[in-house]
């Protein structure tokens, strides 16, 4: 019986250790996927929710940089992904973009995204692994990408 009170709370710090583990923040593996590939001129990839902190939360359409090179980025999550659209282009201010954007998936309840991850399961073909500080993270692909395209 004592055995039995004391195997409870391990078995509950054992779930919580694996519950806990460290996710890399999903601006760092865009970060990390674009330098991983060179800066290409563009990429599109989903990567699952559970696989980083979504620190990009209610970001649709934004400028990013890396090394100096700068992307329009149109972002959304369509469950059980995060979804993105990379395009290398100069600044610009995107700000009426993003509230555009913002407010359609606000007046159409999420709806189509969650209908684009959920079908996305099925259509996604092939994944890569993205190194972070924090371990490798997979971005997934509907179709292989030419690493070469413009």
């Amino acid at each position: 019986m004592v055995m039995a009170v004391y195997r409870k709370p391990m078995e509950c710090c054992r779930n919580l250790l694996k519950r806990g583990k460290i996710k890399p923040q999903a601006s760092e593996v865009l970060t990390c996927h674009l330098r991983q590939r060179g800066n290409p001129h563009w990429t599109s990839y989903f990567v699952k929710y559970r696989s980083v902190v979504d620190d990009q939360r209610g970001m649709s359409h934004f400028n990013w940089n890396v090394d100096g090179v700068n992307y329009h980025v149109l972002r959304t999550g369509c469950y059980p992904y995060i979804k993105y659209h990379c395009t290398r282009r100069p600044y610009e201010d995107l700000t009426v973009d993003d509230t555009f954007f913002r407010l359609v998936k606000i007046i159409n309840l999420g709806i189509p995204c969650l209908a684009y991850g959920l079908v996305s399961i099925a259509l996604i073909t092939c994944h890569e692994e993205v190194k972070t500080s924090k371990g490798v993270v997979f971005v997934h692909f509907h179709i292989k990408e030419d690493h070469d395209a413009q």
